[in-house]
């Protein structure tokens, strides 16, 4: 058990208020919160560059095995983090135990990375008197680097960030979300105690804007890493000057169910409905749209309003339980009145659609056009729209017809059409013959358009934490 109250103490000694955190399923009090002070996170960064000092002289074998202890105590504490994660996200506890499990694996993966980040011998003599040189690159870490961090994933994709950074040898400070900054405290105890320098790993808890901003503008801080929405996003971009940014920023992904996989749509419907309903939809890369060949419409409809149908609502703490209450009552507003202009702008409502307690039903729309909100924007709600479409022409069209570009999912047993869609969708993964919700944690993570700018994934992460330094070698001198 890791114990965030003495963390969270120390935080209130400097900090300029606290603030109330709510449970998002039963909407009560959970505790109060340090709004730490501007002056609190320029410390942090300064200690930080000076954890900094210790990091870079850990050899990568004592990097890689302090990630691999943090990893291993993560697991043997994974019923107490995923009730964490279910406290504060309302997250039903099955989805948590399955992002622990992920957490794990993140941070094992970062710590086999930690050993394996190796330059290249470059041949000058290749080049017109280049010859007796013995030529290089190297990897080097770059300092501090501020993470922003959403609260649907309150755990892995903090981890993400940390694990990384920690791998190459970097210092990382951590600003959660307000609503949900438990478990990133909960995982620096971890690293605590799995023997990381003191303030290699700090979180600052509080308002996101202005804790940001002094990330942002901090000269000490050499990297941001960012996962929230588009405008914050493109606001960050445009105010981080040199530093190294990655911004990860959502979708609406879009799924195409071929008329070649009939004799498999009833298994595609029940796993869409896990794809799109999952965590109330509140994930960046839930299976948001779908769009499905004219003959098997109907079928599949029938086999996802079935599914979706039998998804079971209540205590996020019964791992029984599929769907819970949104994160606030804001997003829940929000999301009804999205489903509602759909419905008036001529849109099927096939089920769902009504608010439940806290949470809401889970909607299936059909006949929904591209402008509608809840097809154009991102949900992050418990809403899908299913689409007929005459062909796999119409279909690729409409999944393009979007400002987003993370992930898209195909089902079809025709490889030439297979291929013409890997190539043809304008988004950073294609995934066939499985759901665009699909995420391992060692594969590239990054989106086109409004959906990000750089990548994540551990290795392809710890490449944007890194200087690479290119050496040479005059032998003949």
């Amino acid at each position: 058990m890791f114990d965030t109250s003495q963390y969270l103490n120390q935080l209130e000694k400097d900090s300029m208020n606290t603030y109330a955190l709510m449970n998002p399923h039963t909407r009560e009090k959970i505790m109060d919160i340090p709004e730490c002070s501007n002056e609190q996170m320029e410390k942090a960064i300064q200690n930080g560059k000076r954890a900094f000092q210790k990091m870079k002289a850990l050899t990568s074998e004592k990097r890689s095995l302090i990630l691999e202890k943090a990893a291993q105590m993560v697991d043997e504490n994974k019923e107490d983090f995923a009730k964490t994660i279910t406290l504060e996200s309302g997250k039903p506890v099955r989805f948590a135990l399955g992002e622990v499990g992920r957490t794990v694996q993140t941070l094992k993966f970062a710590a086999i990375e930690a050993r394996k980040l190796e330059g290249e011998s470059i041949r000058l003599d290749a080049a017109t008197n280049g010859g007796g040189r013995d030529a290089y690159t190297i990897f080097q870490p770059i300092g501090v680097v501020g993470a922003i961090t959403p609260f649907n994933f309150p755990l892995n994709l903090v981890a993400h960030k940390v694990g990384p950074a920690l791998a190459v040898g970097n210092s990382i400070i951590v600003k959660p979300a307000e609503k949900t900054p438990l478990s990133s405290i909960k995982l620096a105890e971890v690293f605590k105690e799995a023997g990381l320098p003191e303030d290699a790993y700090q979180v600052i808890t509080g308002d996101g804007p202005r804790l940001g901003k002094v990330l942002i503008e901090h000269p000490d801080v050499e990297k941001i890493t960012f996962t929230g929405s588009p405008e914050v996003g493109k606001l960050i971009k445009s105010q981080v000057g040199l530093k190294k940014v990655t911004l990860e920023l959502g979708n609406n992904s879009a799924l195409y169910v071929d008329e070649s996989v009939k004799n498999k749509l009833k298994d595609i419907a029940k796993s869409a409905v896990t794809g799109a309903f999952s965590y109330n939809g509140q994930v960046c890369i839930s299976t948001q749209r779908v769009y499905v060949h004219q003959d098997v419409f109907d079928e599949f409809l029938a086999y996802f309003k079935e599914f979706t149908e039998s998804l079971k609502y209540g205590d996020p703490n019964d791992p029984n339980t599929d769907l819970s209450g949104v994160i606030d009552e804001k997003s829940q507003d929000r999301v009804l009145t999205w489903i509602q202009e759909a419905v008036d702008s001529g849109s099927r409502l096939v089920t769902g659609g009504l608010k439940q307690e806290n949470g809401i039903e889970p909607t299936i729309l059909a006949n929904v056009s591209n402008e509608a909100r809840v097809s154009c924007n991102e949900v992050f709600g418990p809403v899908v729209i299913v689409n007929s479409v005459k062909n796999a022409e119409e279909a690729l069209e409409a999944m393009n017809d979007t400002n987003y570009g993370l992930n898209a999912g195909v089902f079809t047993y025709h490889l030439p059409q297979a291929f013409t869609f890997a190539h043809g969708l304008i988004v950073g993964q294609v995934l066939i013959n499985d759901l665009p919700t699909l995420r391992f944690d060692h594969m590239p993570y990054g989106g086109l358009k409004s959906s990000g700018y750089g990548y994540e994934g551990i290795k392809y992460a710890m490449k944007e934490m890194v200087h690479m330094k290119f050496i040479s070698m005059n032998y003949d001198f």
